[in-house]
């Protein structure tokens, strides 16, 4: 692993609380493409701020927004993220699921703390795991507001449990590494709907799954999150005791 495990927690932490974290969205408003009043008393109604806070643009070549009197200033690509604007005293998102867009407001205002809970670290939930490369196959996921998505499969990771295979299959990718979305038999100590593990160090033939860096999805800390769950394969029966506790 690239960081300790403790200097890993800390830097979620920190994203979960940066102005662009989990903690502080207070809208998800789709959007339709064309112009729209964005204001506490427009078409586009935010739940605080100004009456009319500006005028949001969604075109084919992406989105821009003007405050009045103001020229219009593009939302800007993010990595690993969706094209932002701060608009204060908000940060704007453009958040687009199976080409379905919508406007993701933060409020900057707000600060709220945040204690993540975890289990003890275990080294024995640290596994190498058998990586292979399978023919790239579509298929679809369930989201946990019941919609679905689209997403390709390419790989595979399989280690053993208590003398038995376990195959789990990432779903997508974050920053070139893979992401397992999974459940086992703690949800309810941990989200119930499922958490999140990136693979590590990954080979041709090898890849790293640490557990105790397996975490909560953002959905576990906002309702304006939509979050995949787990395809069929990667619901486990036994228990994971080991990463995030439920929030």
């Amino acid at each position: 692993m690239s960081v300790p495990l403790e200097t890993w927690r800390a830097a979620r932490l920190a994203a979960l609380t940066a102005p662009d974290g989990w903690l502080n969205l207070v809208a998800r408003i789709d959007l339709a493409p064309g112009t729209h009043l964005v204001g506490r008393r427009q078409t586009v109604e935010l739940p605080s701020g100004p009456d009319l806070l500006g005028t949001l643009t969604l075109g084919p070549d992406g989105a821009s927004f003007a405050r009045p009197g103001e020229p219009p200033q593009p939302f800007v690509a993010v990595p690993d993220a969706f094209p932002q604007l701060r608009v204060d005293p908000f940060l704007l998102e453009i958040h687009t699921v199976d080409g379905t867009p919508a406007l993701r407001v933060r409020d900057l205002t707000l600060h709220p703390s945040l204690t993540l809970r975890s289990y003890p670290p275990a080294a024995s939930w640290i596994m190498r795991a058998k990586w292979e490369a399978v023919a790239p196959q579509a298929a679809e996921v369930t989201m946990k507001d019941g919609s679905m998505a689209a997403v390709t499969v390419t790989h595979r990771a399989t280690f053993l449990y208590d003398g038995k295979p376990v195959t789990l299959t990432p779903t997508h990718w974050k920053s070139g590494k893979p992401m397992f979305v999974f459940r086992d038999a703690t949800a309810g100590e941990t989200y119930p709907a499922c958490r999140f593990l990136i693979g590590e160090d990954a080979t041709d033939s090898e890849i790293t799954l640490d557990f105790n860096r397996a975490f909560t999805p953002p959905c576990g800390f906002t309702d304006f999150a939509i979050c995949p769950l787990p395809p069929p394969g990667n619901i486990l029966p036994f228990r994971i005791e080991a990463g995030e506790l439920a929030p």
